[in-house]
């Protein structure tokens, strides 16, 4: 594995993943012993979603102000007061974020992306009201839908979405676009959605990269547009690759114009072996060695507009740690996933994170978790150095009492006037 460990992606005649082989045979184990979650005597349902749920929304703009504090509070109560009751309960399993795979299949087949498999099927609504109903129990506020591409059944998610969110959940979803037309946005914004995942990743359609802004530019500026009415936020989810280095550059323009966040990722190789990656040999799309030079300075201009006050997800250090990731060099990390985030796949089952959606490892079922700490470390030796997440790498560092301490006596020095900076 030395020449996977020395380039972020493989070229042609090395290994399509970046985990050292053995360690990948500990998480493969019958798949008798992960069977999914079968519903109980009667299959619960979701209740049918109401549409208009709030008509009010749709025809009074929010100012700044009040748009600035309803994602304020709504945050606090979803991620803060979690986050801190997660302290208290620090023995217990306290997942800050969920990700709920409602599908697994796909509309677009980006050459990047492993997970293609559109023989599976999506989640029933036994299992989505239920996973809700078990997160909700063990203080877990952040709901990530996730695929896939969702919106193959918005309908489905659209009961998703407002049942988790009468619950006081933050609703999440990630989405290529496609679908996201005027009347499926307006559904999800009035029922409560908080956050549009936009993963686009050029500007013009490509056959290795379809998941384009120009295909579905009137939905895009749709989605902008309604912001200030629904109160959800939108941003662009871009991945890094070795063919789209000037499209990075326009569409983090494009979002700077219309004042949205966006979200960067380094392409990366699966992290286990993938049966059904059908792009894994010849593909454009990995960041070989030739392309190092070119992506730093990439990397180098987005930390430019970061420092220059563009909004961007990603912590400073978190971007410029792509120029290690990619080189394969990742330095240890506190890694809280199957502790504070997990995944639930479309039949019920768990998992700590993404790169392990494919492991058949048993880590239990919605309702019946089975995270081992033992094991996870155990794993998490070696993943941990192919790997450096956004979202679970700000929630390791989150759980650094350093830098919680640092936190809130930042918060005391303000007087509590506000809560200032984040964690």
């Amino acid at each position: 594995m030395k020449a996977a460990q020395d380039l972020g992606s493989p070229s042609t005649d090395q290994k399509t993943y970046r985990m050292d082989s053995e360690v990948q045979d500990g998480l493969r184990v019958s798949q008798e012993r992960r069977r999914g979650l079968g519903p109980r005597s009667e299959p619960l349902n979701l209740p049918e979603a109401v549409f208009p749920l709030r008509p009010e929304l749709k025809v009074n703009r929010m100012t700044e102000g009040e748009y600035r504090r309803l994602n304020g509070w709504r945050g606090w109560k979803a991620w803060g007061v979690p986050y801190f009751k997660s302290r208290w309960y620090a023995g217990q399993l306290r997942p800050i974020v969920a990700y709920l795979f409602t599908e697994y299949k796909c509309n677009l087949d980006c050459h990047y992306c492993w997970a293609y498999n559109n023989k599976i099927k999506g989640m029933t609504e036994d299992t989505a009201r239920r996973s809700i109903d078990w997160l909700e129990e063990i203080g877990c506020r952040v709901l990530a839908l996730m695929g896939g591409e969702p919106l193959l059944r918005w309908p489905f998610v659209h009961k998703v979405t407002q049942y988790a969110a009468k619950k006081g959940f933050f609703v999440y979803l990630a989405t290529n676009g496609r679908l996201l037309r005027p009347k499926v946005i307006d559904r999800l914004g009035d029922s409560g959605i908080a956050v549009f995942n936009l993963a686009v990743d050029s500007v013009e359609e490509r056959p290795e990269l379809p998941k384009a802004i120009k295909p579905i530019w009137e939905n895009f500026e749709y989605l902008v547009e309604m912001q200030r009415y629904y109160g959800y936020t939108a941003f662009l989810n871009i991945n890094i690759t070795a063919i789209n280095l000037e499209d990075v550059k326009e569409l983090t323009e494009i979002a700077r114009t219309y004042r949205i966040a966006t979200d960067y990722h380094i392409n990366e190789s699966p992290m286990m072996e993938q049966s059904d990656f059908k792009h894994q040999r010849g593909n454009t799309t990995f960041i070989l060695r030739e392309h190092w030079e070119q992506v730093d300075a990439l990397i180098d201009w987005i930390l430019e507009r970061h420092g220059a006050g563009y909004l961007m997800a990603n912590p400073r250090e978190q971007i410029a740690n792509m120029k290690n990731m990619m080189r394969g060099h990742v330095e240890p990390w506190r890694c809280r996933a199957g502790q504070n985030t997990l995944i639930i796949r479309e039949d019920g089952t768990l998992a700590p994170c993404f790169p392990m959606y494919g492991a058949t490892h048993d880590w239990g079922l919605t309702e019946s978790p089975d995270f081992d700490l033992v094991q996870l470390d155990e794993m998490k030796t070696e993943c941990n150095r192919h790997c450096f997440s956004t979202l679970n790498s700000i929630v390791g560092h989150c759980y650094d009492d350093r830098v919680v301490v640092k936190w809130l006596g930042k918060q005391v020095k303000n007087r509590f006037r506000g809560v200032t900076g984040s964690m």
